[in-house]
C-alpha cells in the first residue's frame, strides 16, 4: 500500500506539471524534488546539482547531438529528390509498385538520420506528391509512410537507442548493431503487407510507369551513391571496430557536410539552420535525460523501484507474461508521452524487473524501441500522426485509420522478436566493438 501511495503521489505531481504546460524535463525534476523533500533528509539542491551534472557530462551522450546534426544537414539538402529518382526504377516492378519507395526510402534515410520525425518529413516531401500524381490509394500512401518512418527509431543511428543506452549504461554500438536485423525484418514485413494489399484491394489502380532498361535503372542509381557511402562510413567504422558510436557520429557530420557541399546545397543559411535545429533538439533531450536521472535517484531513495520489482516478482510471472504486461504498459504510456520520455521515465522501475527476470538488456532495448515506435502512430499524442496531418491536411481520424495496419504489424514484430531473440542478439554478440561506444 505504501508503494501504491508513493506512485499515486508521483503521478499526481507529474501530470499536474505536464498539464500546466511545464517542459517534460522540468516536470521530471519537479517530481523528483517533491520525492526528495518528502522521503529523504538529504540536501535536495546539492543532490540535484550533482546528479544533473553527472547525467549531462556523459561522454557517450556526445553521440546524440552529432547524429541529430547529421540528420539536420541531410534534411536540408537535395537528398530526398535524389533518393526518389534512384529508388523508383527498382520499386515499380514489385507488387505494390512505387508505394515501396516510402518503405525503402524511410529505411535508407533512417540509417543516416536517427530520428522518426526527420525521416517522415524528408521521405514524405519526396514521395507524397509523386504517389498522388500516379493515383496510388491515399490511405496506403499515408499508412506506409507513418509506419515506415518509425524505422528511424530502430535502424542505427537511433536517438532512442542512444538515450536507452545512456540510461542503463549499456554499449551504444552494441545496441546499434542489435537494431539492424530487426529493423530490416520490420521493413520487409511492411513491404509484404503492401504486396498483399496491391493484389487484393479493389481500389488499387495506379497509373502505369514507363518501361526502363536495366542500364537506365543502373544509371539512375547513381543518385543513391552519396547516401549509401555515408551509411557505409558511419556503420562501417563501428562494424570494423575503428570507431565508437561517438566517433562514428563525428564522421557522419563531416560526411554530411561534404555531401551537401558537393551537391551545391550547403550555404551559410542551411548550415546555421541545421546547427540551430540540432541544438534545440539536443537541448530538449538532454534536459529530459537530466530530469530523468534526478527522478531515478529520488525514486531510488524511496525504495519504489525495488519494491515494485519485488511485487511483480511475487506475482511469479513467466518471462513471456512479464513482457506482455510491459507491452500493454508502454502502448498505453505511449498514447500520452513521446518515446524518449517514456524510456527515461520508466527505466528506473523497469530495469530491476527485467534484470531479475533474466532478460538480456540489449535485446530488451530493441523490444522497447519496437513498442515505442507504436507510440509514434497511436492517438492522441502520436507524433508521426501530427507531422502527417500538417503535410497532408487530412483529419486525424483518417490518418490514424491509415496507420492502424502498420501498428498491428509492429505488434506482430514484438512476437517475432520474442520467438527469435537471435534477431537482436546475433550481431552484437559476434561483432568486435571498441570500448567506450
Amino acid at each position: 500500500m505504501e508503494n501504491i501511495s508513493i506512485i499515486l503521489l508521483f503521478l499526481f505531481v507529474l501530470f499536474t506539471l505536464l498539464g500546466s504546460g511545464v517542459w517534460v524535463g522540468l516536470a521530471l525534476m519537479g517530481v523528483a524534488w517533491v520525492g526528495m523533500e518528502l522521503f529523504t533528509t538529504r540536501p535536495v539542491g546539492d543532490t540535484m546539482m550533482t546528479t544533473i551534472w553527472a547525467a549531462s557530462s556523459s561522454w557517450t551522450l556526445t553521440a546524440l547531438p552529432l547524429f541529430i546534426w547529421m540528420g539536420e544537414v541531410l534534411y536540408r539538402t537535395r537528398l530526398s529528390e535524389d533518393m526518389f529518382r534512384g529508388l523508383s526504377p527498382w520499386m515499380k516492378g514489385l507488387p505494390g509498385g512505387l508505394v515501396h519507395t516510402n518503405i525503402v526510402g524511410c529505411t535508407v534515410f533512417a540509417a543516416v538520420s536517427g530520428s522518426s520525425a526527420a525521416t517522415l518529413t524528408t521521405v514524405g516531401k519526396m514521395s507524397i506528391p509523386e504517389l498522388r500524381k500516379r493515383n496510388y490509394p491515399e490511405k496506403m500512401v499515408i499508412g506506409t509512410l507513418a509506419g515506415a518512418a518509425t524505422l528511424g527509431l530502430m535502424i542505427p543511428p537511433s536517438l532512442t537507442l542512444i538515450v536507452y543506452g545512456v540510461t542503463i549504461n549499456e554499449s551504444i554500438s552494441k545496441l546499434f548493431f542489435a537494431g539492424i536485423l530487426p529493423g530490416l525484418v520490420l521493413a520487409l514485413m511492411f513491404m509484404a503487407y503492401v504486396a498483399v494489399m496491391s493484389r487484393f484491394s479493389s481500389g488499387w489502380n495506379p497509373d502505369a510507369e514507363p518501361e526502363m532498361t536495366f542500364r537506365e535503372k543502373l544509371w539512375n542509381s547513381r543518385y543513391l551513391a552519396p547516401v549509401i557511402c555515408l551509411i557505409l562510413l558511419v556503420i562501417g567504422s563501428m562494424y570494423l571496430g575503428f570507431a565508437t558510436a561517438t566517433e562514428a557520429a563525428a564522421f557522419g557530420v563531416i560526411g554530411s557536410l561534404v555531401l551537401a557541399a558537393v551537391q551545391g546545397s550547403l550555404s551559410w543559411k542551411t548550415f546555421t539552420q541545421s546547427l540551430m535545429g540540432a541544438t534545440r533538439t539536443s537541448a530538449m533531450i538532454a534536459l529530459i535525460l537530466a530530469g530523468a536521472a534526478f527522478l531515478s535517484l529520488s525514486m531510488g531513495f524511496t525504495g519504489l523501484p525495488r519494491g515494485l520489482a519485488d511485487l511483480i516478482a511475487g506475482w511469479d510471472l513467466s518471462r513471456f507474461e512479464l513482457l506482455m504486461v510491459l507491452l500493454v504498459f508502454y502502448i498505453v504510456l505511449g498514447m500520452f508521452l513521446d518515446g524518449i520520455s517514456s524510456v527515461v521515465l520508466t527505466m528506473a522501475v523497469v530495469e530491476p524487473m527485467v534484470r531479475q527476470a533474466g532478460i538480456d538488456l540489449i535485446w530488451f532495448g530493441i523490444f522497447i524501441v519496437v513498442v515505442v515506435e507504436m507510440a509514434q502512430i497511436t492517438p492522441p499524442i502520436g507524433f508521426n500522426l501530427f507531422v502527417l496531418q500538417g503535410m497532408t491536411q487530412h483529419e486525424m481520424g483518417f490518418i490514424a485509420k491509415a496507420a492502424f495496419p502498420m501498428f498491428l504489424i509492429m505488434v506482430l514484430m514484438v512476437f517475432v522478436l520474442i520467438a527469435m531473440p537471435e534477431l537482436a542478439t546475433w550481431l552484437p554478440d559476434n561483432i568486435r566493438v571498441r570500448p567506450g561506444g
